[in-house]
């Protein structure tokens, strides 16, 4: 019984009570000194002193830990968290605490949870390809390719392989940000195959040492679409040299990745459909089955919401004829990846 002290429905019931008592503590010394059976009206000053004490009382057992639920439930009406919708020192009610129980063992569903790496599959063509068949096909071409002279579709060939290699095989949630970039990087060798000098990538380290940084831990292919996204809708369109540009930043708890183009840049009504689009809870996300434009910078952005949380995904910048900036925040973590 002393638990239920704690919910705030039983200070409520408390709290109407007192006043009840003080109402009538109020009227009978009122009508005791109207009868004059008491001559002195510091009875007032009684009655003030103890209404101000259950005033203060109340504002700091009942408004304040009600203000914090309430911002609580704003908070995962809005998606912004998955863990509660009540405050865990002070909930409502023992229904309340029930009800929350439920909701998080529904929230961490194999369904939910396992979101990402179907996402990341669906990404890779998991389902449609056999990997071994593949390696073993461009090995061939390879190797055919070496015999002839032909050692620049050789080169090629075995950066097509690398790349479907990673890609493909072993989907995971978490992969060092070293490996993220070097299949970044390899990726971007095999689009200068076809657009040779005309595209430049640059990466960039700020703040902590390199080597640290290379060590945190992202979703598996969160880079490589973005890259892929702005070389075709930003430098492919594009007269002249296209520059690529990623940069590695942390702050205390965060890691931040940016990836800008010097392309075409988006228009205002597609970047704000794109806005619209990263904007969207990863929950709402996961219910509804829209595949349409914009979808690897989506399924990024909800993979990361969706084993982080929703204060961590994309944002999207864009001007016409200056580029595009993609900004990525990640917490900055080099433990193992969240349970499947």
């Amino acid at each position: 019984m002393a638990r239920r002290t704690y919910y705030l429905e039983t200070r409520v019931v408390l709290l109407v009570l007192s006043l009840t008592i003080l109402i009538i503590l109020t009227l009978m010394l009122a009508l005791l000194y109207r009868q004059d059976r008491i001559t002195s009206p510091l009875f007032l000053l009684l009655i003030v002193s103890a209404t101000l004490i259950v005033g203060f009382v109340s504002y700091y057992t009942l408004y304040l830990p009600y203000g914090r639920t309430k911002h609580i439930m704003q908070l995962f009406a809005s998606g912004y968290t998955f863990h509660a919708i009540v405050d865990d020192k002070i909930p409502l009610n023992k229904e309340m605490v029930d009800l929350n129980k439920t909701l998080e063992t529904l929230l961490n569903t194999d369904q939910i949870m396992n979101a990402s790496k179907r996402q990341a599959q669906f990404l890779a063509l998991q389902n449609q390809i056999n990997p071994h068949f593949l390696y073993n096909t461009l090995e061939g071409i390879r190797s055919e390719a070496l015999l002839a002279g032909l050692d620049s579709v050789a080169t090629m060939t075995e950066a097509l392989s690398t790349f479907f290699r990673y890609t493909i095989s072993n989907v995971e949630n978490l992969v060092s940000l070293q490996q993220e970039l070097e299949n970044t990087k390899n990726y971007f060798f095999i689009q200068q195959f076809r657009f040779g000098n005309r595209i430049k990538l640059h990466i960039s380290f700020e703040g902590e040492q390199e080597n640290e940084v290379l060590q945190y831990r992202i979703p598996k292919l969160t880079l490589q679409p973005i890259v892929e996204n702005c070389i075709v809708h930003g430098l492919e369109c594009k007269v002249g040299v296209g520059n690529l540009y990623i940069r590695v930043e942390t702050s205390e708890s965060r890691l931040f990745i940016t990836v800008r183009d010097d392309g075409v840049g988006m228009q205002e009504d597609v970047l704000q459909q794109m806005q619209k689009k990263l904007s969207t809870r990863s929950f709402d996300y996961v219910k509804r089955d829209e595949h349409q434009g914009g979808i690897a910078l989506v399924n990024v952005n909800n993979r990361i919401k969706l084993l982080f949380g929703e204060q961590y995904g994309l944002t999207v910048t864009s001007c016409v004829g200056v580029g595009t900036d993609v900004a990525i925040s990640l917490p900055r973590s080099k433990g193992e990846e969240p349970p499947a």
